[in-house]
């Protein structure tokens, strides 16, 4: 399984970022051969609207099925939800944090969003 996690660095040492479309990474975790790669997520830092649209759409083409993040707004949660991805909640001070409590089952998935929408 492919799982996000936003980020504000590009390794699983680096801080977890609470927002979804406008953090500067997404940390693409593997479960099944334990490697990771980071995704720049430019758009969604430099875009003055439909950041979280954009970010979500990033994480479609990169074929993850979850997401663990902090927050996600009304878009974002519509088009992730809408191709399947399942989206987690978490506060880690870093991403190998969250890491271990989604594999650990710790972490609640959302069934709507945590914000409006234009959340900085």
């Amino acid at each position: 399984m492919k799982v996000a996690f936003t980020s504000r660095g590009n390794s699983l040492d680096s801080e977890f970022d609470e927002r979804f479309g406008r953090a500067m990474y997404f940390i693409v975790y593997d479960t099944e051969t334990n490697q990771s790669e980071a995704l720049e997520n430019m758009a969604g830092i430099e875009s003055a609207h439909g950041a979280g649209i954009s970010a979500a759409k990033k994480l479609v083409d990169a074929k993850v099925e979850a997401l663990v993040t902090g927050n996600c707004g009304p878009n974002a949660f519509n088009v992730l939800s809408g191709n399947g991805i399942k989206i987690y909640i978490s506060d880690s001070k870093t991403v190998r944090e969250a890491l271990e409590e989604f594999k650990e089952g710790k972490l609640q998935t959302l069934s709507s969003p945590t914000k409006g929408g234009h959340w900085r």
